[in-house]
């Protein structure tokens, strides 16, 4: 996948370890096998994105196999709607979901997310793909370079998604449902309220070409369950008191709800 710097805008040259534009902005691969393409114009924080402790967590969850049903829907949609690379998967953690679809597609993948700590992880479990940190809003990839952009339970940047895809590309989202991780909510939460979620939305630029329901159950024991909770954004909104009943859970059985929605990019026609 073609690279592009993400200062100037230029194409990114590979050199001996790592990448050049044409004004010199350089760029090291580092030793575990990523490139940092975020510049400091382009962090919010000093350290943005999942932590180590996250990451590690999150992979131990995923390569338990408890969200197993996620990435097999995933990889068979893909199939069946003759999605073809290279794919961009945009907040890719730790690689789990696109190393595994890049396997079963047989095409190559480029990861990028906002967490340094992520791509390192990656790096180092995956090693044929190209992993960069970077942003969804600056995506440093070249216009028109993906066959299929991925964004799972991350952001959605519509007008990046598009620019990057091909015309005849595909754009795959995995949102999370409003009955998503009720048992874990219940037991953090004093109170479960309901809020309506959209969670086909309409997304510029694009049309609809598939919506897949995903829902099963799973359960995990010991340490996974602070893993689980690890992955959400309810560890950010978690009371002392949430956190002290969930310590208390050896074991909880739960419902993983979310939709896979497939976009493909709308092109208005141009008349002379």
């Amino acid at each position: 996948m073609e690279l592009i710097c993400p200062i100037c805008g230029l194409r990114l040259d590979r050199i001996e370890r790592g990448y050049r534009c044409e004004k010199n902005h350089s760029f090291d691969m580092a030793r575990q096998g990523y490139v940092n393409l975020l510049p400091v114009q382009q962090k919010r924080s000093l350290h943005p994105g999942d932590t180590r402790e996250q990451v590690l967590g999150r992979r131990a969850f995923l390569e338990s196999g408890c969200y197993a049903p996620i990435s097999e829907t995933l990889n068979q949609t893909a199939a069946q709607l003759g999605a073809s690379g290279p794919i961009l998967d945009v907040g890719c953690g730790e690689g789990y979901y696109s190393a595994r679809l890049a396997a079963f597609l047989n095409t190559e993948l480029t990861g990028l997310d906002i967490s340094k700590e992520a791509v390192r992880c990656a790096a180092a479990r995956y090693k044929g793909p190209q992993w960069l940190c970077g942003t969804a809003a600056h995506l440093p990839v070249a216009d028109g370079s993906a066959g299929v952009v991925t964004s799972l339970f991350a952001l959605t940047m519509a007008d990046e998604f598009k620019r990057v895809l091909r015309p005849d590309g595909l754009f795959f989202q995995v949102l999370a449902a409003e009955d998503h991780l009720l048992g874990l909510k219940s037991i953090i939460y004093p109170e479960l309220k309901y809020k309506e979620k959209d969670t086909v939305p309409e997304v510029p630029g694009f049309q609809l070409v598939k919506s897949v329901p995903i829902r099963f159950t799973f359960t995990v024991e010991g340490e996974q369950v602070q893993n689980l909770l690890g992955m959400t954004p309810h560890v950010f909104r978690i009371t002392r008191e949430g956190a002290a009943r969930l310590a208390a859970t050896e074991k909880l059985t739960d419902t993983a709800s979310c939709v896979l929605n497939v976009y493909q990019p709308h092109w208005e026609n141009c008349h002379a």
